[in-house]
């Protein structure tokens, strides 16, 4: 091949020179030269010539066989094809299931010699202790020996399943893990390092799996039950619960779990992991600090409500701030800080507060700062309303793939309402209120990274106008399937300039964005 991707000789008269390795002009007249009939008389081909930065390393490699490139693809797809979907059952073996045999003996015969009233005063320690002479006496009954190991496993399995949460008690303790995925009784999923792999735990049966989900619901005043069987709920350690019951769930109780990291993750912290670059990092404390309107916009799992964490903390500890959400997870760290959490509606239909209520009633509670875990509906326009309204700095998370689509789905919300608004009204008060927003994504390797950052400038015509400060660009894959970019800074002056200016930030956000 030469270099304009022409295959040599091909067609041409013979003697002919190949194209590409024109001579330069010599003193003798090139008349009187005998015909180079390979071309490579004052040049070597460009086949030989090495590779710049390679000491020897010719660039006459073999050609690429493009029948053996599409072969490979037609057989990796073959080979999805024909994975088999069996291996998706994490039913525990060898000492694990053992454990969990002895369990199922042992445990009807301790709650026959245990107070639950005064076990459940007790903490998890304390409870480890009054059982191991009890666990002694019906292992002598069941004429069972166990060895040291196997006895503080036992006793660990029976604190579980009496006081916490079972067999997701392990994954809970795991740090590396960040979504636990319960598929009925017999499969549960977990999240390593942003890739799913099949947890070695099991439930007894459906039963089990059903009193487990209904100790996370009733621990947060919810209830889920088949008249019910929907509910949003939180651990104690903040952590996001979903679960979904039979008749809707045709595999038995599901149980999604959301962990969040119990040390608070920061924007340095996030800018050392490599989710953004440090002049992003200083850009958006400025943002968080000078009180900026800020909407994060990202898929599900994009690192949104962590992202929401880590701006959090730049809010000064004198302001007043409420946070709205669902389920609360928000985890702030000023002192002057009230969460207020939606309420579903009873049995009867009634009683029903939602985010939008909330909204309302927190205008009327001296708020700084109002934000909201995530916008939905209508009350988005209660939110822009807030904005508009002396609350500088509030922030809010919703779903979109781009900061372009989070301004269309923010109108759409609003033209969810009831409010008859033209879209031309709902547009000029988006422009106003919202100052930043900041695009998180999950990529295809797992990493979580802010892919843009962009200002809302204002209207032109029937148009929102922005601007982008920063934007992560895609270069390559490595051989182990991490993705390789880049973060740019597009070089515009901020149009928020002159609300940084206010907070002393003006030169320092300058500096970042250039």
């Amino acid at each position: 091949m030469s270099a304009f991707g022409r295959r040599n000789h091909l067609g041409a008269p013979a003697g002919r020179p190949q194209f590409g390795v024109a001579r330069p002009m010599q003193g003798e007249s090139t008349l009187a030269r005998p015909a180079d009939t390979d071309g490579a008389g004052q040049f070597p081909p460009i086949a030989d010539i090495p590779l710049p930065g390679s000491e020897s390393t010719p660039l006459a490699a073999p050609p690429i066989d493009m029948p053996s490139v599409h072969a490979d693809a037609m057989q990796r797809l073959a080979d999805r094809q024909a994975a088999s979907g069996e291996a998706g059952n994490s039913r525990v073996e060898g000492f694990e299931s053992s454990i969990h045999r002895i369990k199922e003996q042992v445990l009807p015969r301790l709650l026959e010699r245990v107070d639950p009233e005064a076990a459940a005063t007790l903490s998890k320690d304390e409870l480890a202790e009054e059982f191991r002479p009890i666990i002694g006496e019906v292992l002598a009954e069941l004429k069972l020996t166990l060895n040291r190991r196997e006895q503080f496993a036992l006793e660990k399995v029976l604190v579980d399943e009496l006081l916490g949460l079972g067999p997701l008690e392990e994954l809970l303790a795991d740090p590396a893990i960040s979504d636990i995925m319960v598929n009925g009784p017999d499969q549960t999923f977990v999240e390593r390092k942003g890739k799913l792999e099949l947890a070695n735990i099991a439930f007894r049966d459906e039963e089990h799996l059903f009193q487990i989900a209904q100790r996370i619901c009733n621990s947060v005043g919810r209830r889920v039950d088949q008249t019910t069987p929907l509910a949003d709920a939180r651990l104690k350690d903040g952590s996001r619960v979903n679960v979904i019951v039979p008749p809707l769930s045709l595999k038995g109780t599901a149980i999604s779990i959301r962990k969040f990291s119990a040390k608070p993750i920061t924007l340095d912290m996030m800018a050392g992991f490599g989710s953004m670059s440090p002049k992003m990092a200083t850009a958006l404390k400025i943002a968080g600090a000078s009180r900026f309107n800020i909407v994060i916009s990202g898929g599900t799992g994009s690192g949104k409500t962590t992202m929401l964490n880590a701006l959090s903390k730049m809010i000064d500890p004198g302001e007043r701030v409420l946070t709205i959400e669902d389920a609360a997870e928000l985890r702030l760290q000023q002192p002057h800080w009230l969460p207020l959490e939606t309420r579903p509606p009873n049995l009867e239909g009634q009683g029903e507060i939602t985010i939008r209520d909330l909204v309302k009633n927190a205008l009327r509670m001296r708020p700084d700062r109002i934000i909201l875990g995530e916008i939905r509906g209508a009350e988005c326009f209660d939110l822009l309303a807030a904005m508009n309204t002396g609350h500088d700095g509030s922030m809010a998370t919703l779903h979109s793939n781009s900061p372009r689509e989070c301004l269309a789905r923010m109108e759409n919300m609003v033209m969810m309402s009831d409010i008859k608004v033209p879209k031309e009204a709902i547009s000029r008060q988006i422009a106003d209120s919202v100052d930043l927003i900041v695009q998180v994504k999950r990529l295809r390797d797992g990493s979580r990274r802010v892919t843009n950052i962009t200002e809302v400038i204002g209207m032109e015509g029937p148009v929102i106008v922005t601007q982008e400060l920063f934007k992560f660009e895609y270069l390559d894959e490595s051989a182990d399937g991490k993705i390789i970019g880049e973060y740019r800074s597009m070089g515009l002056r901020p149009y928020t300039l002159d609300k940084a200016k206010q907070y002393g930030f003006d030169q320092a956000l300058l500096e970042a964005c250039l």
